[in-house]
């Protein structure tokens, strides 16, 4: 019997995903600098202004459809998968992980959020999950757009992530390569060079039981115990 994720996603695909990324770890890209050496463990980043107040009724780990909304939600779907480590690479089972973030438009659904931007019935903006065994994570979601920062200019496209384990608590944000925004993001760019691609995704072509347009970003999060 094929155990299947949540979304739908049976462990032979998510295994046949991780096999595409030639020369990387299993699901993230994340590899000792030498081998024998520690993972390095993911940057810890703000929760923003926008973490949900009152959080939606549905809390599944896909963010497109929204039950009685009259359409999905607009914009890129991306399927954001990966694995919880701690920092020997061994999986991390049961992790919580709560994500957030903007719709395709740049704006989020709290009362705080200023832009004029148009809110998205059909998008839900809050998931949660648990780790597996494995330490394997599957959300479905859209891509965010860029927003105005509180302090000062834009803000790149980005998801919020709060990872609560048995020992440890991370709050991070995932990024998106090649965006544009990223050299001007003032979050991004307080994380020293080298570290910067602890918060990125890699990118990847969707497999063919995706949507054509559709794309996968893998990222692993490495904690300190786990």
């Amino acid at each position: 019997m094929i155990e299947t994720h949540r979304d739908g996603w049976s462990r032979r695909e998510l295994l046949e995903l991780a096999l595409g990324c030639s020369g990387a770890a299993l699901f993230g890209g994340v590899t000792p600098a030498v081998a024998g050496e520690k993972y390095a463990y993911t940057p810890v980043l703000t929760y923003g202004p926008f973490y949900p107040i009152e959080r939606p009724a549905e809390r599944d780990a896909d963010l497109t459809r929204v039950v009685g909304a009259p359409a999905p939600a607009k914009g890129q779907v991306v399927h954001v998968s990966g694995r919880v480590l701690n920092q020997f690479g061994e999986p991390v089972a049961g992790a919580r992980i709560e994500i957030w973030q903007a719709n395709a438009a740049g704006r989020y659904a709290h009362p705080s959020d200023r832009n004029s931007a148009p809110l998205d019935a059909g998008f839900q903006g809050f998931g949660v999950l648990e780790s597996d065994r494995d330490g394997h994570y599957s959300f479905k979601t859209v891509k965010p757009g860029a927003y105005p920062g509180a302090f000062a200019g834009m803000r790149a496209p980005h998801i919020h992530f709060d990872v609560t384990a048995r020992v440890n608590k991370l709050v991070t944000q995932m990024f998106f390569p090649g965006e544009p925004l990223n050299a001007r993001d003032v979050i991004l760019r307080a994380i020293p060079g080298g570290r910067q691609a602890a918060v990125t995704g890699r990118i990847l072509a969707p497999t063919k039981n995706l949507e054509p347009d559709s794309l996968v970003a893998l990222w692993d999060i490495v904690l300190i115990t786990g």
